[in-house]
């Protein structure tokens, strides 16, 4: 008979083994990377953070003054240290930033909110610290989106399909004990994003942006001017704020601007302002000489907001300096053997040629089924070449989805925003920003697949009850912090209407997606405009009630349609 001691021996020595190579790859070990070849690797942080089931509980400590001076100088986006409480683990010395553009310079200017979307970095001051394998947090205000759950839903469609996105879940935010209100937890697209997806980080990964207003290393671009308070390069000095004591960008009349930078940077608030009075109170010419955009059309399909450097996608020449949008957007370190992968890939894919070998095709087409779904013209579907990773490796490029706070219609231009457009939005021509996924579209094999994953979509998960599951599930776990919230954006009164709306959308949508699939509904923009007596009616939809990019009006129009329901 053999003793319990000479058992015991070896389980003991299976389990420490089994720890230590889990302590070994929540670390990023480059003996890991090599083993694993390429191979996704599942985090511990999958269950223990994002378990859809459960609301987060994150309660960030650090000295009040200090909380209120990163308040104070939000659009600095410099880190401040802090400890966090994430459910029943603390963790010490983090860093902790404000996050966001046109969100944040919006929040910025209105005196009446300070609530930021937040960025946790658990590796700014400790190298190598996790939150269970996890890099960097992400909290999302849900700025523009009075149904807090915009991001969610497509976020959740992505993980129906399974494509390469981040994973999500809702936090309950405190600060020193008190609450903050309940926000959208993100799973940064970094480091241990890609450790999850790809085994590996010997991939290169980018987030290209025509826009000129964030992104790349710590939300900054290559050539852009510092922000108020932060030092200017090479003289230590730091730039001050404008006379109005507003934190906003500023560009002297007739100066030359970066290619595809738009002139009003920081200045969107302002901006909105004079497009709500018909653009009197900005004064285009005096900047860099450019016209003003054809508001009429701005950033819908068919009008073009940038992108000419390289964001967009499209393949111009070889020259590397002329996608200078991917390279500043880069997240890992590149160089230029890099970059001429990205040209390479590129030129084959604007040509048609070993789409195989430079695409990864089957993530892109649940990529693009999702985000056509979903109708989010603040991306390539709308000509805002920004709101997107891109991700190589060996010559393959794939793209990695972001930002939805603004989809089914959040992109709001005015009274003429049309909710029978959005809903029945083409499935066939979705992209007017880019050219890239023209090859897939043009091809009858993927094609069929995209419709595919499409239909998936539209049946599967919205009109077999999946989405029902989904919604039922996020309002039973936020509606209680919802209503409590001390910093929402949005009333609950709002929320609910909001919440109802973006319902009753999405089900008109997956109406819209089947019909245009089975091909009883015009599935490309010229079909629709010849024909649209076959098209879903969406005359009870109304898009402001949900929520929207206040471009001038909107959020006073969302408001007084719901009090004239009530």
């Amino acid at each position: 008979m053999i003793s319990y001691e000479y058992i015991a021996k070896p389980i003991g020595m299976i389990m420490a083994a089994a720890v230590a190579f889990c302590l070994w790859i929540a670390s990023f070990s480059q003996q890991v990377v090599e083993t694993l070849g390429g191979v996704s690797v599942p985090m511990a942080y999958e269950e223990v953070l994002f378990n859809t089931d459960q609301v987060m509980r994150i309660d960030i400590q650090m000295e009040q003054e200090e909380w209120e001076e990163m308040l104070e100088n939000a659009t600095a986006k410099e880190y401040y240290v802090c400890d966090v409480q994430i459910n029943d683990r603390k963790i010490c010395n983090v860093g902790l930033r404000t996050k966001g553009n046109t969100s944040l310079s919006s929040i910025a200017g209105n005196p009446e909110t300070d609530r930021y979307s937040l960025k946790l970095e658990f590796d700014h001051y400790v190298e190598g610290q996790t939150c269970f394998g996890l890099d960097k947090l992400v909290l999302n205000n849900n700025f523009a989106d009075a149904t807090s759950m915009k991001e969610a839903v497509v976020y959740d469609m992505y993980q129906y399909l399974g494509v390469d996105a981040s994973l999500y879940n809702y936090a309950e935010i405190s600060v020193n004990g008190e609450y903050l209100g309940v926000y959208l937890a993100l799973e940064a697209v970094e480091e241990s994003f890609l450790m999850r997806n790809y085994g590996t980080v010997d991939g290169e990964l980018y987030k290209p942006d025509s826009m000129k207003m964030g992104g790349g290393k710590d939300g900054r671009l290559g050539g852009e001017p510092p922000w108020p308070g932060e030092k200017e390069e090479g003289t230590g000095k730091e730039r001050p704020q404008d006379q109005e004591g507003e934190n906003r960008r500023e560009f002297p009349q007739g100066a030359e601007l970066p290619d595809g930078e738009m002139p009003w940077g920081q200045g969107m608030p302002d901006f909105a302002d004079g497009m709500a009075s018909g653009g009197a109170d900005f004064d285009f010419a005096n900047f860099a000489g450019q016209a003003p955009p054809d508001m009429g059309k701005m950033p819908g399909k068919g009008s073009s907001m940038g992108g000419g450097n390289g964001a967009n996608l499209n393949y111009t020449d070889e020259e590397l300096s002329s996608y200078s949008d991917i390279w500043d957007g880069e997240v890992t370190d590149t160089g230029k053997a890099d970059h001429s992968r990205v040209v390479t890939a590129l030129k084959n894919i604007s040509e048609g040629t070993l789409l195989e070998k430079y695409l990864d095709i089957d993530n892109i087409l649940k990529y693009m089924a999702v985000h056509t779904f979903s109708v989010n013209l603040d991306s390539l579907s709308g000509n805002m070449a920004h709101n997107y990773y891109l991700y190589e490796s060996d010559g393959m490029l794939n793209i990695l989805p972001w930002d939805y706070n603004l989809a089914f219609g959040g992109m709001d231009m005015g009274p003429d925003n049309d909710a029978s457009e959005m809903v029945n939005d083409a499935v066939d021509t979705p992209f007017s920003g880019t050219d890239f996924f023209n090859a897939l579209l043009e091809n009858e094999k993927y094609l069929s697949r995209y419709h595919e994953y499409l239909e998936k979509l539209a049946q599967e998960y919205v009109l077999d009850g999946r989405f029902q599951e989904v919604y039922q599930g996020i309002r039973s776990r936020i509606d209680r912090l919802v209503e409590s919230d001390p910093t929402a954006l949005y009333t609950y009164e709002e929320y609910e209407a909001g919440a109802e709306m973006l319902y009753q959308t999405v089900m008109l949508r997956a109406e819209s997606v089947k019909g245009q699939i089975d091909g009883t509904i015009p599935a490309t923009d010229e079909e629709q405009r010849a024909d649209s007596s076959m098209l879903v009616d969406a005359s009870k939809i109304d898009v402001s009630v949900m929520g929207v990019m206040d471009m001038g009006g909107g959020r006073e129009r969302k408001s007084a349609r719901v009090a004239n329901r009530q």
